[in-house]
């Protein structure tokens, strides 16, 4: 069964065809049942961490989660919340230059504990009991409740402090949706580590970079993830994983490396342990102390390391704050505007290592008291019969993956009537059992280094209300337009390029200094085109850089360049986005040959396909002249020109006649 080919990052594109909103509006129906959102505009910056609740405030470690160690009944994340309302269209005209701010953060109502142990704690001791995830397969269904997700993540924290993980020690988690991977991700920050979220569509090279620069220490993985075999594929990167004992690995390709865990068959001997191996490390581990470490974690400590594929040719490394993480999983909740009382359940098509569906789908399910449905990898039939099991009614996918659900042999039969959450544009409304008026937070901004959304509207905000933008800056947030060469603010209504600063704001780019990646007012520079009219909305209105948006994940073009410079019968390469009406945007290769080379499309697919991501893999390879790449004075491609150029070689033929 193959991988799904794309997953969203946060700075995809929103799904809803009715209003094309910034490159992270949150996809598939995932929203709140009315308006909830912003009041309004104010001049504030983002607050310091200590503004919100301190994870110190979690239970006693000799009694474990406990409610009344969390934010009181009555300020805490399930409290009554009077509706907001979004800026209506009669609000008061703006002039100026093109600066806006949201609310304070202090005032944003529904935030909880503000790192990730807190969090947990806070959901297991106000839902102990209810179901917290199920995962299906062959052998059977897997439920944990939130108790058992308390206590699965305790005795990953106890393994990885006897496996000698300190503060800030790195977990790398390679996995699909699955119980471990949440077990893992809560396991490293109680443990007082960062998770390394890693993409099991990497490649080989690719996941050999992704190892390199990310130092993990420990390495938590599945086994088998679509026909691939990540203990093979690690041993074939570094030889002494076959051959060391579990824990005495010494690497020189990966110096920090030292154990190494699979969910499934555990390969005979060598460096990998088998998962019950690996957990049976901390038995002996004293409870208490990793309760104590995880009480010591505070909203400004480095939470995980997301990767991203920006402009460059190798992903980038996005660190973010506990704080940054937990903020948008609480208001991620409030978005959607669903609570204890929804009985959420929900599935999603994507991987939670992409930020996006880690807020959109675990965050809002979790601080609602919901369960995730939790699919492995991504197959539209036996999706369909998953969501009729399991009644999901709130579902997450990408326009391509909606399409291949529809096609679906059992599309027509399936009984999908406990849908609530499900957006009126897309098709599964039109399903025959799915009655839904109900629409996403799809005008939305955001990205990986704002951990996903910087501005939105709620659920069921009016088209009138929100005027085809890409919605208001949320609590803390800062949003300004500035002349992409000169970096000044430009005026009101005037498109340059999106600048943001706010308490999710990224901790900085792996390996690179604060001051090469904001600006000297603090402003991270997003390289999207836009503006803000006269109600302080945020129109995104494209890229400014080369990145493709396809399917809802980023892919570089110059690291499929790079990957085609590699093959023999390669003279030049160029990749290029093409508009797709399912994906957004199509990846082609526009490859001129050496001469006397005769290539084929499929061979340097196949090519690629053994060094990148399946979804960074080209769809179209267009074989073009060397004359056909217009280039500029400086011997640049023209991308425009050339995009323009494989619109029309892939645009079927006029109709005869």
């Amino acid at each position: 069964m193959p991988d799904a080919p794309a997953a969203p990052d946060a700075s995809a594109r929103s799904a809803r065809p009715t209003t094309p909103t910034g490159p992270t509006a949150p996809t598939g129906p995932t929203g709140p049942t009315g308006p909830t959102g912003p009041t309004g505009l104010t001049a504030s910056t983002a607050p310091d961490a200590s503004t919100g609740p301190d994870a110190s405030t979690g239970p006693d470690a000799s009694t474990g989660p406990d409610a009344s160690t969390g934010p009181d009944a009555s300020t805490g994340p399930d409290a009554p919340v009077a509706p907001e309302l979004p800026v209506p269209p009669d609000a008061p005209i703006a002039s100026g230059p093109s600066i806006v701010s949201g609310p304070p953060l202090a005032d944003e109502p529904g935030l909880g504990p503000l790192t990730l142990p807190g969090l947990l704690r806070q959901v297991t001791a106000d839902f102990a009991d209810r179901e917290a995830l199920v995962h299906r397969t062959p052998d059977g269904a897997v439920r944990w409740s939130y108790a058992e997700l308390w206590e699965r993540s305790v005795e990953v924290a106890c393994a990885l402090r006897a496996a000698g993980l300190g503060k800030d020690g790195r977990v790398g988690v390679l996995m699909t949706n699955r119980p471990e991977w949440l077990a893992a991700c809560f396991g490293t920050a109680l443990a007082g580590g960062v998770v390394v979220a890693l993409s099991t569509f990497a490649a080989p090279p690719e996941l050999d970079h992704l190892l390199d620069v990310s130092d993990v220490s420990v390495l938590l993985f599945e086994r088998s993830v679509a026909g691939k075999d990540f203990a093979a594929t690690l041993s074939a990167l570094e030889p002494e994983i076959g051959t060391a004992a579990p824990g005495a690995l010494r690497s020189a390709r990966y110096p920090y490396l030292r154990h190494l865990a699979a969910v499934g068959d555990a390969p005979e001997g060598g460096a990998v342990e088998a998962w019950d191996a690996f957990l049976a490390r901390g038995r002996d581990e004293p409870r208490d102390q990793v309760e104590a470490a995880a009480a010591r974690v505070r909203p400004s400590d480095t939470a995980a390391l997301f990767f991203s594929s920006g402009s460059t040719s190798r992903p980038k490394g996005i660190v973010s704050a506990h704080r940054g993480i937990a903020v948008q999983m609480w208001r991620f909740r409030r978005m959607y505007g669903v609570g204890p009382d929804d009985h959420v359940r929900c599935w999603t098509a994507n991987g939670f290592f992409w930020s996006g569906n880690f807020g959109m789908a675990l965050g809002t399910t979790l601080a609602a008291g919901g369960s995730l449905v939790l699919q492995s990898t991504f197959d539209a039939a036996e999706t369909l019969t998953l969501m009729e099991t399991e009644r999901v009614n709130l579902p997450i996918a990408w326009p391509h993956q909606w399409k291949q659900l529809e096609a679906a042999p059992n599309w027509e039969s399936a009984d999908l009537s406990a849908m609530r959450f499900a957006d009126a544009a897309f098709p599964i409304a039109r399903h025959p059992t799915v009655s839904c008026t109900w629409t996403e937070p799809g005008h939305a901004y955001g990205n990986t280094e704002t951990f996903t959304i910087s501005t939105c509207y709620p659920a069921c905000t009016p088209d009138e209300v929100a005027g085809g933008s890409s919605g208001v800056p949320l609590p803390g947030n800062t949003i300004k337009i500035v002349d992409p060469l000169a970096g000044t603010v430009v005026p009101r209504g005037e498109p340059g390029e999106i600048c943001v600063k706010g308490p999710t704001l990224m901790l900085g780019y792996l390996g690179v200094p604060a001051d090469e990646t904001l600006d000297a007012d603090g402003f991270f520079r997003t390289g999207d085109g836009g503006r803000l009219d006269a109600a302080g909305r945020l129109h995104w209105e494209g890229r400014l850089t080369d990145v493709i948006k396809t399917g809802g994940a980023n892919v570089s073009p110059s690291e499929v360049d790079e990957a085609l410079a590699e093959h023999p019968a390669v003279e030049a390469a160029q990749t290029v986005g093409v508009p797709d009406d399912a994906l957004g945007e199509a990846v082609v290769a526009c490859v001129v040959p050496r001469p006397g080379a005769d290539p084929v499309a499929e061979e340097l697919r196949a090519f690629l396909r053994e060094r990148l991501a399946a979804y960074k893999v080209p769809r179209h390879v267009l074989f073009l002249r060397a004359d056909e790449l217009a280039r500029t004075g400086s011997s640049k491609v023209k991308q425009a020109e050339l995009r323009r150029l494989a619109a029309e070689r892939l645009a079927p033929p006029e109709p005869a006649g």
